[in-house]
């Protein structure tokens, strides 16, 4: 839906149009800018001007210039040189695999952590081995190492008086030359690896490259010495421990022996007690006791099954004893004997009655044999049966007697572990004493680090670097010279325009103190746009009718400003609206942003076709809203600042055609984002003839700027017809009847 309301009322009002054309177009006068104007008091910087102003005062820039070279050239050869020599140490732990404890000895040593490597670093710049190196290579009596050797200069003598230097004489010589040789001395790690680096500088190379090996000497030494002392240190500890726990292990054990003897608790074959012992022996004969009587049992039932059976010869039993043997031999050769007669004699035949007679005496005999060994396995099984009884009642009295010792057994127990844990500890302290003297009678315990790289003499000078102070002093010179001048230049480029101003005698006290500001500001002005060829952009038209009523308006727009401030985020979205086509709207909006911004921030929108806040903006070639919309441009880029007040300017749209997307939903999305940032935002809607009633009307409050001519019943009912759209609050203007008339260059700087 459009919002046609005031369309509708502007159809009611003579046209004016053409007396606008008629009416002749005022010269240019404090608005905008000439022609020839330069580009700077637009905003811009002027490189050429810069360039022409060092070009100008070169000598000024060149003289201090040779002239600090001349003297850094002068200083630097008056210099005393230094040279340095440098050795390197690799901590690489190289402890002898042979002389390690035995407990370290099948461990892979762990590696060297940078904290480790730093430590070192440490040790190399300690004070031990600092005096050590001094008192070696009698830096002591060097006058480099000792200013007082040298004499005191004057200028240092000032300068320790008055606390800026060291006064050396308030100094120990030995504190002197320590401060001497740290200040000749660096020791650091390479980066990523084991390696220390040991530097030293000295007037003297061969100086230079002794005292750097003396300092690595010396801290192989002082790690080896470290070593030794631990070592003995160790031996004295452990040799008091020793005594103390060898007197422990004899209480213990004596402790535990006493009550053994005490419970009798003696101890058998396999480190068990004899109840123990007894208890498993007669455990075992019960058992076999047992087997026996039941083996017995089981023979004799067997043999008995057999007689009643007649199988006698199927019992290995009764087979196996001699008597059965022969008795059984007999009766074979008799039963041969009576198959062989029984081949030629009849059953009847006397010698046929005899064999078998004998033969039936032998079955008996047999028979009887092995009843009695039926019976001896049946006394066997008696016997093992009352051995079974005596074994039982003998264990169960061991086992009555075990139970009232098991608590003694407890007790002592506890009383040997403690004693074997004294032996233990003993037996190890004893093993690492032994470690300890063997380590502490080495002569050269190795160290932790080992020398890769000794020192040389050098003949080339590290100290002074000649050519880079040189050149970095006639650079500094060069560049603070030039950035003077540039300074200066830019300084003078944005320096404030005073404009002249007439009297506002007739306004109120008030209103003059705060239009006094915006009356300072440059009008509307046109900005130039960074082209092949210089373009300006057209100025906005300011015909007789929108200075009228910038002028009509002024006083009642600082009235409005401050009714607007008071009500805070109740104003915070503003639609300013008029009933023709001209630049009324824009130069109220953007009048009205600026008295509101010396409190707030405001941000104004150009929704109208005008190009009066195109001008004002500082950048005239930003992105519009139509170029978010169609998302070639970002926020960031479509917000431009008004070139004379701290206003934020969005620019619509810069072709006709692109009025199209001003009706995108995503427009009201971006308004939403605007309202949450800035304290107002104003929307330069024009007439608003092809704008969506919800962009203007939502929260929003009307301020319209209506035709001179309007009477005041359309006045008012163009009123009721915008509130009834949807408007919070519509201001009128015009309304009060407190037009004051103020100059024509005020009232520009108000429509502007």
């Amino acid at each position: 839906m459009r919002f046609d309301v005031l369309g509708k009322v502007k159809g009611r009002l003579p046209s004016r149009k053409s007396e606008a054309a008629d009416a002749p177009r005022p010269e240019r006068g404090f608005g905008s800018i000439p022609a020839s104007r330069p580009a700077t008091e637009a905003g811009d910087i002027d490189l050429r001007a810069i360039w022409q102003a060092i070009v100008a005062r070169k000598l000024f820039i060149l003289i201090p210039t040779l002239l600090v070279a001349v003297l850094s050239t002068v200083a630097v050869s008056m210099i005393t040189p230094r040279y340095k020599s440098e050795a390197r140490i690799l901590i690489d732990g190289r402890e002898n695999v042979f002389l390690r404890p035995n407990g370290e000895r099948s461990e892979e040593r762990s590696a060297v952590d940078p904290e480790a490597i730093a430590s070192q670093v440490q040790l190399l710049l300690s004070r031990d081995l600092a005096r050590q190196v001094i008192k070696k290579n009698k830096l002591a009596e060097l006058p480099e190492f000792d200013p007082v050797l040298r004499g005191m200069s004057p200028v240092r003598t000032l300068l320790g008086l008055f606390g800026i230097g060291r006064d050396p004489f308030r100094m120990t010589p030995e504190e002197r030359v320590l401060d001497s040789y740290y200040s000749r001395l660096a020791a650091y790690a390479v980066d990523k690896s084991r390696v220390i680096v040991v530097e030293f500088q000295s007037q003297d190379p061969d100086l230079a490259a002794r005292v750097a090996n003396s300092i690595a000497d010396g801290y192989l030494v002082l790690q080896q010495d470290a070593r030794q002392q631990q070592a003995k240190s160790a031996g004295q500890w452990l040799s008091g421990e020793i005594d103390s726990l060898r007197q422990k292990v004899a209480d213990a054990e004596s402790r535990a022996e006493a009550f053994r003897a005490k419970s009798s608790l003696f101890v058998g074959t396999n480190n068990t007690t004899l109840s123990n012992q007894q208890l498993g022996e007669l455990n075992t004969q019960l058992n076999n006791a047992r087997a026996q009587k039941s083996d017995a049992e089981s023979k004799a039932r067997l043999i008995r099954e057999m007689l009643k059976s007649g199988r006698l010869t199927e019992a290995s039993e009764v087979l196996n004893t001699e008597l059965i043997r022969r008795l059984s031999e007999q009766r074979v050769t008799l039963r041969a004997q009576l198959a062989e007669q029984s081949s030629t004699l009849l059953d009847g035949h006397p010698r046929i009655k005899e064999l078998k007679a004998q033969i039936a005496d032998l079955d008996k005999q047999i028979r009887e044999e092995a009843g009695k060994v039926s019976r001896s396995l049946e006394n066997d099984a008696r016997i093992a049966d009352a051995r079974v009884e005596s074994l039982s009642a003998n264990l169960d009295q061991l086992k009555r007697q075990a139970t009232s010792t098991n608590g003694q057994d407890v007790q002592l127990r506890a009383l040997e572990r403690e004693a074997k844990a004294e032996r233990d500890l003993l037996e190890s302290y004893l093993a690492k004493y032994r470690e300890a003297t063997a380590r502490e009678s080495i002569d050269a315990a190795p160290s932790d680090g080992r020398i890769i790289s000794r020192a040389i003499v050098s003949n080339t000078p590290a100290y002074p670097k000649k050519l880079p102070i040189i050149l970095i002093a006639t650079l500094a010179t060069l560049m603070l010279t030039t950035g003077y001048v540039a300074s200066g230049e830019l300084l003078r480029m944005t320096a404030p325009r005073s404009f002249a101003s007439p009297a506002i005698g007739q306004t109120e006290p008030v209103i003059a103190e705060r239009l006094e500001p915006v009356m300072q500001e440059p009008a509307l002005q046109t900005v130039p746009v960074m082209m092949p060829e210089p373009v300006m952009t057209p100025e906005p038209v300011l015909n007789a009718e929108t200075e009228g009523v910038a002028a009509t308006h002024a006083n009642e727009l600082v009235l409005l400003a401050d009714e607007l401030g008071g009500l805070g985020a109740q104003a915070r979205k503003i639609s300013i609206l008029g009933t023709s086509d001209n630049e009324n709207t824009s130069t109220i909006a953007l009048a009205l942003a600026r008295l509101l911004a010396r409190n707030a921030k405001i941000v104004v929108i150009s929704l109208s076709s005008s190009a009066t806040l195109a001008a004002a903006s500082a950048d005239a070639a930003a992105p519009s809203l139509a170029d978010l919309m169609r998302g070639e441009a970002s926020f960031g880029q479509i917000i431009t600042r008004d070139h004379a007040s701290s206003v934020h300017l969005v620019i619509g749209c810069r072709k006709q055609q692109d009025r199209v997307l001003l009706q995108s939903p995503r427009l009201m999305m971006a308004l939403d984002a605007l309202m949450r940032t800035y304290d107002h935002v104003l929307l330069d809607a024009g007439t608003a003839d092809d704008l969506p009633a919800a962009l203007l009307t939502a929260d929003a409050r009307a301020i319209v700027v209506p035709d001179a001519s309007m009477s005041v019943s359309a006045r008012q009912l163009m009123s009721e017809q915008l509130k009834a759209v949807g408007f919070v609050d519509v201001t009128m203007l015009g309304d009060t009847g407190r037009a004051v008339s103020v100059p024509d260059e005020v009232a520009r700087i108000v429509a502007a």
